[in-house]
Formats: structure tokens, C-alpha cells, sequence
């Protein structure tokens, strides 16, 4: 047995420990994909103790690289949207843009995925190729299709694939309209986080077909659904939970903040919630309903530091901060996001308070809401 070989063995064995790997048609597809062969231009480890983090460069054939490629952890690939691992020599502080995810989250995620023999899979976010490699070993190659928005990241993933002999239907382009000339799909299956879910998703999977993806938002909080479409071209389905974390879709990242508004400005009242209530995890994904295009930063005014939600689109922001043991709102533009964060909360509270994973998301081509 090889050296390659032998660490894929104990990676499998270690997510079917873990029970990520729950069954034995996915534990014999995972056993057929080398994930060193995904990985030939390297990745980039973070710098231990740097803030902002700085990367870098890990080469085929350096001391570690083969054992890092068998770790059950998620891998930066590219970096800035083009500069590969043999690009650089040294350290480079600039935003990952593409990423071979860990291993026991992709199998977590096909798992969760139902599909059975024969149904035919759209996987939006080809990446490095890894997850379409073992979809292809389940599936078979003339079910899968795969689609990726980055041309060079593409054309890697295509050569890996070719190399090992698999040949499903690589496309190139915006995955958020899907591909609709290999449609219906029984499911659908995003390796790229989305703040919406696209409506041509929507259309291009047959009724009782499935669309796995995470939701997140520009709040910083993502979970993984499994939606189920419906007659009517909507879909709903449960949250499945455990803080599930991918970059988000290009065209959904962020947009830059530009010159903030006067934030002295507004109406101030006494808030009935804290910015601290958006320091956990839930909470931020339940708010990120009410406030979709919202961010969240830190403003200093000269007097006590502002938690800041603003919406660059319509200029509307709410300043708080804390007086004492109250905290004070200042809200400006012509949403006032705050009121909207509250409400929705109070009402998830006035539900009980339920868990993630007692939440129900539903879709349909007007928007998308959550609810116990």
C-alpha cells in the first residue's frame, strides 16, 4: 500500500468515526478519490499569530505537504482571486477566494444530500474538483454536473479530473443562474455559501427534488439547509445545524462600506435589545433575516465606541451603545434596521426559542424567511 494510500485509509476510517461518513456506498466513493491529486499546485497555511491573517505557500513535494493533504481540514488555494501557492515566495496578507474544504464536511454534506442511484446532481462551486470527484465515483460521471465561476480554477479541476478519468459536464459560469440545458435536476448542491437562494435553483429542480446549501449573510453567520421544492416553484426544509461556514458566491460578497453616513444624525431611543445580543452565532443568523444587506463594524465617535448596523444600499444605519446597564439606539435613513432586528427576535423569543434546528427556511422567488 502506498503512502498516499495508507493516509486516505485513515482519513475514511476517522470520519466514519466521527460520523461524517454514515454509510457504505459513500465510504467506498470517498475510498476512490485520491485528495493529494486536487492539491499539485499546493495551498497556503495561515501564519501563526498574524492579525490580519498572512499566508503561506505550501508546494508539492515540500516537507508536510502530503500529510496536510490527508488532514481533515479546509485548504486555501487561491488567494486575491488569482495568485496560486506557486506564485509566491514568503508571506502574502490578502483575502482567500478559493479553498479545498475539509474532507469530513464534504462527506457530512453528500450524505446529507439523499440522493440516490441515478438521480442527477448539480454541484454549484466546481473547485479544486474534490467534491465532484467523489460524486462521480458515487453517481456515475453522466449525472453530475458541475459548474464554477472561476476560468483558472476551472480549467485545474477539469485536467485533475481528466488525470483520474472521470469526465462529468464542467461548465464555466455564475452558478447562482445554474444550468439549465442539463435541468431538471433531482438535486442540487452548493460548495459556495449564498445570502439568497437563487430562484433559478428554484426552477431548474424537479418537484420533491432537494437544494442543499448554506445560507449566510453579511452578519457573519451561515448554517447548512436541505430545501425541498415544490409544485408550486417554492421550497422549504430544515436547518441542519453545526455552524456550517463556506465563502460566500462572488456576486453576494460584501460590497465595500464607502463613506459612512453621519452617524450623530437620527432619532435615539432606548434600545430593548443590546448589540451584544449579535455576539452569538444564532442570533446573528435569525437577525440576518430581518436585515439582509446590513454589515456590522465598530465606529469610534470621540466618545464611546458605536456597534454599527448599516445598509450601503439605502444609506439606513443604527448606532448603539452602552449607558450604564442600558444601551442607547441611534437609527437614521429610511429603514430603521434596528426596530426590525428587535422585532424579529422578540418574536423567535415569543416562539419559545426554539433551536436552529428546529427552523424551517422557506424560499420562494419574492424572498426567503425562517420560522420554527
Amino acid at each position: 500500500m502506498s503512502d498516499h494510500e495508507h493516509r486516505l485509509r485513515q482519513l475514511i476510517d476517522r470520519m466514519t468515526a466521527s460520523g461524517s461518513v454514515r454509510s457504505q456506498p459513500w465510504k467506498d466513493a470517498a475510498a476512490a478519490v485520491p485528495r493529494h491529486e486536487f492539491l499539485r499546485n499546493g495551498f497556503f497555511r495561515p501564519v501563526p499569530g498574524t492579525s490580519p491573517t498572512a499566508w503561506t505557500p505550501v508546494c508539492q513535494g515540500e516537507e508536510g505537504w502530503l500529510e496536510v493533504c490527508y488532514a481533515d481540514e479546509s485548504l486555501v488555494t487561491q488567494i486575491a482571486g488569482t495568485i496560486k501557492p506557486t506564485d509566491i515566495r514568503g508571506e502574502i496578507m490578502r483575502e482567500p477566494t478559493s479553498s479545498s474544504t475539509l474532507p469530513s464536511l464534504v462527506l457530512r454534506m453528500l450524505e446529507d444530500l439523499q440522493v440516490q442511484p441515478g438521480m442527477k446532481v448539480l454541484e454549484i462551486g466546481t473547485g479544486t474538483g474534490y467534491s465532484t470527484a467523489v460524486l462521480c465515483a458515487r453517481l456515475g460521471d453522466s449525472n453530475v454536473t458541475s459548474i464554477e465561476y472561476d476560468e483558472e480554477v476551472a480549467s485545474q479541476a477539469r485536467q485533475t479530473l481528466g488525470r483520474l478519468g472521470m469526465y462529468p459536464t464542467l461548465l464555466t459560469g455564475d452558478g447562482l443562474h445554474g444550468a439549465p440545458q442539463g435541468g431538471p435536476y433531482d438535486r442540487i448542491i452548493a460548495t459556495c455559501a449564498v445570502r439568497t437562494v437563487p430562484t433559478a435553483w428554484l426552477q431548474q429542480t424537479r418537484p420533491g427534488g432537494q437544494i442543499l446549501t448554506t445560507i449566510g449573510g453579511w452578519l457573519n453567520a451561515s448554517e447548512l439547509v436541505r430545501l425541498t421544492v415544490h409544485e408550486d416553484g417554492t421550497a422549504s426544509g430544515p436547518v441542519l445545524g453545526g455552524q456550517v461556514s463556506f465563502m460566500l458566491a462572488r456576486p453576494h460578497q460584501t460590497p465595500p462600506l464607502g463613506v459612512l453616513p453621519d452617524l450623530g444624525r437620527g432619532k435615539q431611543r432606548e434600545a430593548a435589545l443590546g448589540a451584544d445580543i449579535l455576539d452569538d452565532w444564532a442570533t446573528r443568523f435569525i437577525a440576518q433575516f430581518a436585515v439582509p444587506t446590513a454589515q456590522r463594524l465598530t465606529v469610534h465617535n470621540g466618545q464611546h465606541n458605536d456597534d454599527v448596523l448599516i445598509d450601503t444600499t439605502t444609506g439606513s444605519f443604527a448606532a448603539l451603545h452602552q449607558e450604564n446597564d442600558r444601551w442607547i439606539v441611534r437609527q437614521g435613513g429610511p429603514d430603521r434596521l434596528w426596530d426590525a432586528v428587535e422585532d424579529h427576535l422578540s418574536r423567535w423569543h415569543a416562539a419559545g426559542t426554539p433551536t436552529l434546528k428546529e427552523a424551517t427556511i422557506r424560499v420562494t422567488p419574492a424572498g426567503q424567511n425562517i420560522s420554527r
